[in-house]
């Protein structure tokens, strides 16, 4: 506690406008959040390389995000770094009565329907009485998408198994390749067409119990594995992705993936490229 209240001081002191660093005091909300973000990404990508020393660094990075929102807001007279350490606890002990009141739940699934349920009765207290109310919009994509889906489910809009799924993805192929094939490809229809080819492969993603973000994140990861072995291979001959021709791009493509498919996790042969 010390430490987070030293943390604290020296937030205030860089925000002082007498005295504070003259970046840290033109910043608002809006400028921050963006690096918020950020430091929630590389909180995340510490955790997937296993780097407990980075973790520990980046935590700190995104602790700072908190205190210095936390004191703009102290600033403007709105809550303070308190407040925000006394809604989170308040919550917690609110949606875990199992543990800190006289529920019971005996399983992860169980303690997941108990919170649905309570937050479902937050909402409502707070007057957002909509299924979709508090579904951040800023969430990535791939995230958002994943949890629309997820609150509609829970009113029975959804499909009941992967297999029905499958089907409308491959209905939303079609309908794609159909405004592909006119002669005026219109860039409206295009865009909506593969909008729902997405959104559906987020869904079919979800049927099967796995996780969209991360899918793309490892097929990201694996394309760039290949990217980078292609470069190495050229760079052993003397020579440049840019100077190859497409027949020369395809050989090494293929040769890149022969080289790479023993250290690549079985899933990813999986995913199409």
């Amino acid at each position: 506690m010390q430490e987070l209240e030293r943390l604290r001081e020296i937030v205030m002191q860089l925000r002082d406008p007498d005295s504070g660093c003259p970046w840290d005091i033109e910043q608002t909300f809006e400028t921050i959040a963006p690096h918020t973000i950020e430091e929630a990404y590389e909180v995340a990508d510490a955790i997937e390389r296993g780097d407990m020393e980075g973790l520990k660094l980046e935590l700190g990075d995104l602790l700072l995000q908190v205190v210095f929102h936390a004191r703009m807001a102290e600033e403007q007279q709105q809550f303070s770094l308190v407040d925000v350490c006394e809604g989170i606890s308040d919550k917690l002990v609110h949606r875990h009565p199992h543990v800190f009141a006289d529920a019971s739940a005996d399983s992860a699934d169980e303690v997941v329907k108990n919170w649905e349920g309570i937050k479902a009765a937050e909402r409502q207290a707070n007057a957002r009485h909509g299924l979709l109310d508090d579904v951040p919009r800023n969430l990535p994509a791939l995230l958002r998408a994943q949890k629309l889906q997820k609150r509609a489910a829970r009113v029975g809009l959804d499909w009941q198994e992967p297999e029905f799924v499958l089907g409308k993805l491959l209905e939303e192929v079609e309908e794609f390749c159909e405004v592909m094939a006119t002669q005026r490809r219109d860039s409206g229809r295009l865009a909506d067409e593969l909008g729902d080819l997405l959104f559906t492969s987020v869904n079919l993603a979800r049927h099967l119990k796995m996780d969209a973000e991360e899918l793309l994140r490892g097929a990201n990861a694996k394309f760039e594995s290949r990217i980078r072995t292609m470069e190495s291979l050229a760079a052993e001959r003397k020579q440049r992705l840019a100077d190859l021709n497409d027949e020369q791009l395809d050989g090494l493509w293929e040769e890149s993936k022969r080289s790479l498919s023993s250290c690549e996790p079985d899933h990813m042969d999986t995913i199409p490229g």
